[in-house]
């Protein structure tokens, strides 16, 4: 077959079935979206340095033959992206359920040595789970997270602020755009000038300065005018921070979104994308022992960064503490900046927000738009969302299949979804829409040095949590369920989900429940933990919704919990407890 075509692939528009169902057809049109949207598809790398969406192209094309294949009633099993088995089950079971890059014992030489072996894959979040819309799929994180500096720290306003960062790949080029949407300038840094004028003409920059010098100059002129402005500059980010800081600017915002998470991925100073691949294939070892070096000069310098007045510097979930901590960083060092789950974004994750997305199967640009302006129309009170959904519409590019990320919580998608799917079988919708979420969902991952860093009980290591909203999942009938873990190898455990409008009444059943256990479960999950807002939520008394949660034990306090014998909490029944 020819490599050419066989790299190229395309999810399939408009309202053609080539499977026996859209249940089987919307997740083949979803795993082909990835791959139409994908880094480096001749690999079938999706993004995030070697996130994959199949072990191999042989495993590739028979998920797609089983796809094709499958029976409303029946199964399919995907072991680190290859399919193992097909079996009936009933039409309300999952039509997919998958678990990826689950290892024991798990290190970055067990990884590698097992990948080798054509044994597993690297799921990233959204990759392997055949989930992930592009650039888009991260942004309003950033934008979120940005807005709470803002409000903590300017007065709400990010006009002539400037933020220093580095990464345009898959998952960071969203940076400079949801910077430029605060109204403020952005220096975005990375070592491949060809990513950077990819992002650019997708329309993610606006502008690629010859120099660091000439990038703060540019910056420094824009946000005198409190003119947005996204500009992106080629080279290592350890050496560009560096420089940048000796040059003595200040940015006001400094964080990174690096693959330090897989340090085959991230390229050490003084190499090149051909160099560094070289390196890879001559001596593995040594390639990370070298990006490690720069990863730890990289840190170093940020750190210094937040020490200057008036710089905000964080972590943005890509485990560069880590990664610095395990190769001879002091803890104190390593962990001096906090993560941005934990600093800034955990009281919406209390709420049961998180980013939830939708992917319209029609292909056509008109089902989004008729979406954006339903969530407009029926959470006319949610600022956050409205704001969002009107800066989204005006500044993101459409990749692919159009798709939105909104941060929509308990109770709201529920009410969304079940929407959408009238609509669509009124025809004001022209195809099915997949419902999706990024694996850091409010209840659905545990990763110590990120999503579940600092939490209130000091549950940060429990992983019982997206167990949990695996298992719920399955029971609330979702169409796609995947339980993964790698991340920052070995310290991350997280799922994935699917769930489909397509305008029939059993749509209506199963969303009705799997799209109340998704983020139900990170619901509970917080208020077991001791946040108060979250307590809210469960008990319907939240900002967005009246749905409540059935609780039949809360814990107390952590300062008001007494220790049994055995050492563990001794539980009392609070005055609510209910019963059936």
């Amino acid at each position: 077959m020819n490599n050419e075509i066989l790299y190229e692939v395309k999810a399939q528009r408009g309202d053609t079935l080539r499977c026996k169902g859209w249940k089987q057809e919307t997740i083949l049109r979803m795993l082909e979206n990835n791959m139409e949207n994908a880094e480096a598809p001749e690999y079938l790398v999706v993004y995030g340095g070697i996130g994959k969406c199949a072990r191999n192209w042989e495993s590739y094309h028979a998920i797609v033959k089983s796809l094709k294949e499958l029976e409303d009633d029946e199964t399919l099993v995907v072991q680190s992206g290859m399919p193992v088995a097909i079996f009936k089950t009933h039409k309300f079971a999952p039509t997919v359920v998958m678990a990826t890059t689950n290892i024991m014992k798990a290190d970055w030489p067990t990884f590698y040595d097992l990948q080798e072996k054509n044994l597993t894959i690297f799921a990233q979040y959204t990759a392997a789970p055949w989930e992930y819309i592009g650039t888009q799929g991260v942004i309003q994180g950033t934008f979120e997270t940005l807005g709470a500096i803002a409000d903590r720290h300017y007065g709400g306003d990010m006009k002539g602020k400037i933020l220093l960062s580095a990464g345009m790949g898959g998952m960071g080029a969203n940076q400079p755009r949801a910077m430029t949407m605060h109204g403020g300038v952005a220096i975005i840094v990375d070592v491949q000038e060809d990513i950077i004028d990819k992002r650019i003409k997708i329309g993610f920059a606006d502008v690629k300065a010859g120099s660091i010098e000439e990038a703060i100059e540019m910056a420094k002129a824009a946000a005198a005018q409190e003119k947005p402005l996204g500009i992106c500059v080629a080279g290592n980010a350890a050496d560009l921070f560096r420089k940048a800081y000796d040059l003595g600017f200040v940015p006001d915002v400094v964080t990174e979104m690096c693959p330090c998470h897989d340090p085959l991925s991230y390229i050490p100073m003084g190499m090149d994308a051909r160099q560094a691949d070289e390196l890879r294939r001559r001596d593995r070892e040594e390639y990370v022992e070298q990006a490690r070096k720069s990863m730890v000069t990289q840190l170093t310098t940020m750190n210094a960064f937040s020490q200057k007045e008036g710089c905000h510097v964080f972590e943005y979930g890509t485990s560069i503490r880590k990664e610095c901590r395990d190769a001879g960083m002091s803890e104190e060092e390593a962990m001096t900046i906090p993560g941005f789950v934990a600093e800034y974004i955990r009281p919406l994750f209390c709420e049961g927000r998180g980013p939830f997305r939708w992917t319209c199967m029609s292909g056509d640009a008109n089902d989004l738009s008729v979406l954006d302006d339903l969530v407009l129309e029926m959470f006319p009170e949610d600022k956050l969302t409205c704001k969002w959904i009107n800066l989204a519409r005006k500044n993101l590019p459409i990749e692919a299949l159009p798709a939105r990320v909104c941060y929509l919580g308990f109770g709201e998608r529920k009410a969304f979804a079940l929407r959408v799917n009238e609509l669509i079988k009124e025809g004001k919708v022209k195809g099915p829409v997949a419902f999706s979420r990024d694996n850091l969902d409010s209840g659905s991952i545990v990763n110590p040095t990120f999503e579940s860093e600092k939490m209130k009980d000091g549950g940060d290591l429990i992983s019982d949590w997206p167990m949990l909203n695996a298992l719920l999942n399955c029971a609330g009938m979702c169409d796609l369920i995947a339980i993964q873990a790698n991340y920052s190898m070995g310290e991350a455990v997280h799922t994935g989900v699917t769930m489909i409008a397509d305008g029939t009444d059993e749509s209506t059943f199963r969303l009705e429940a799997c799209m109340t256990t998704d983020s139900g479960i990170g619901v509970v999950r917080h208020a077991q933990a001791g946040y108060e807002s979250a307590r809210a939520v469960a008990e319907g008394k939240g900002p967005l919704t009246t749905d409540s949660i059935k609780i039949p034990l809360w814990w107390e306090p952590a300062d008001k919990v007494t220790f049994g014998p055995g050492g563990g909490h001794q539980l009392r029944r609070a005055s609510h407890f209910k019963e059936d």
